[in-house]
């Protein structure tokens, strides 16, 4: 039986390294130390999320409906994913304005009561 490869590690929670690898085919055994990568440093929870992500093609509307989450909770969850992964996430300038004001905005850049860029201005200001 092949049990699936553990990247932190079960008593201190440290991160693992491979020490030995092994071909069953020719019976070559190799010794060193091996990196896992850093999607071994993710929790079962997180490498799931993922997979989600990936199967969704990276869509957040879609890792909604097949999570069952709101769309708040899997933009947390990526940015969670991220971090843990070792990468910094830039701040974010805000929050988009919610649906009826984007929908005020763009009513009033069709009916040519603003231009364009003063649309864009009205949604960036949120």
């Amino acid at each position: 039986m092949v049990y699936p490869l553990i990247g932190r590690c079960p008593v201190c929670q440290e991160t693992l390294i491979v020490t030995r690898l092994y071909c069953r085919n020719c019976d070559t055994s190799i010794e060193g130390h091996f990196d896992l990568g850093r999607f071994h440093q993710l929790t079962p929870e997180q490498l799931h999320f993922i997979e989600t992500f990936i199967r969704c093609e990276g869509k957040l509307n879609r890792v909604q409906e097949e999570l069952g989450l709101s769309y708040p909770t899997v933009r947390s969850r990526l940015r969670e994913v991220i971090r843990a992964l070792g990468y910094e996430i830039p701040e974010e300038e805000g929050a988009p304005p919610p649906q009826e004001e984007r929908m005020a905005v763009l009513q009033m850049l069709q009916e040519g009561k603003i231009t364009a860029q003063e649309a864009l201005n009205l949604l960036r200001q949120r």
